[in-house]
């Protein structure tokens, strides 16, 4: 895997034999919380059922919250806990390329972020963007390579924390971020669970980075996301530059509502 980047503004090509995706204008993508791999109340390990799900999404760029890196009490615990990071086992052979930000570090383990893709992560940076000791939170943030296009595709996967003021103060380091290091010109999907029920980051978003949100714009509001069986809260989303929105989807019925307390929401988003 690729380590952190050096040179963020840098474009990097591929071949122009390279196939395009779909005419390379078409991008399927998702983001989900997956409750560290563990159903409610941490009985049973879902993470079998959690991969084959995501497989009939279909989509190109996976955005995940709460993934385990290590687990050793939940190794011992659970006989199909798999043997290798969860990021990892989910990516398989489906997703080529994945990175992983590790956030919470406690002596047992640790968890995070990760991004799953089809196509090349050329380079990757983890952020700690955490705003006290009581919560590790990180941003984490990808260059891809498409084929067929011009810039490079920047991802950001986030999630932030219970507290306003917490997430004030996170909101702000995305946008410090993205301004320092994402060229104006290239395409940006910011995704994740932003515990935003209050909407405050939209507005933030919208009018500082010119960023939208997918279910803001072809629904009206964000998605409600949260808790899955029942969604009340708009918690999680879907933020993109530099592409048209498609469709925008959201997954909470079962299956899915026996795999995480959260829904997943997907778009297919369009290059412009």
């Amino acid at each position: 895997m690729p380590g952190a980047f050096p040179d963020l503004d840098k474009p990097v090509f591929l071949p122009e034999n390279g196939k395009k995706h779909e005419a390379g204008r078409v991008l399927h993508i998702a983001t989900y919380n997956i409750h560290k791999g563990l159903s409610f109340f941490n009985q049973r390990v879902i993470l079998h059922e959690l991969r084959d799900q995501l497989r009939n999404l279909n989509v190109d760029i996976v955005f995940l919250q709460e993934v385990v890196g290590e687990h050793v009490l939940h190794a011992t615990r659970f006989q199909d806990w798999p043997k290798n990071a969860q990021y990892e086992f989910l990516a398989d052979s489906v997703w080529s390329d994945f990175a992983y930000g590790k956030n919470a570090v406690y002596d047992h383990g640790h968890h995070g972020n990760a991004i799953l893709s089809r196509f090349p992560i050329v380079s990757w940076e983890n952020e700690d963007i955490s705003a006290h000791r009581f919560e590790s939170r990180g941003l984490l943030h990808c260059k891809l390579i498409i084929p067929g296009w011009k810039d490079t595709l920047h991802c950001i996967c986030v999630h932030l924390g219970l507290f306003r003021q917490g997430r004030s103060q996170q909101l702000d380091a995305i946008e410090r971020r993205i301004r320092q290091l994402v060229p104006a010109q290239a395409p940006l999907v910011v995704a994740g669970d932003f515990n935003d029920w209050r909407g405050a980051a939209n507005p933030l978003l919208a009018s500082r980075l010119n960023l939208v949100e997918v279910f803001q714009h072809t629904h009206g509001k964000a998605a409600r996301s949260f808790p899955s069986a029942l969604p009340l809260l708009r918690l999680d989303r879907i933020y993109i530059r530099g592409f048209q929105v498609k469709n925008a989807r959201i997954f909470h019925n079962r299956p899915w509502s026996r795999i995480s307390d959260h829904a997943v929401l997907s778009a297919n988003i369009v290059r412009t």
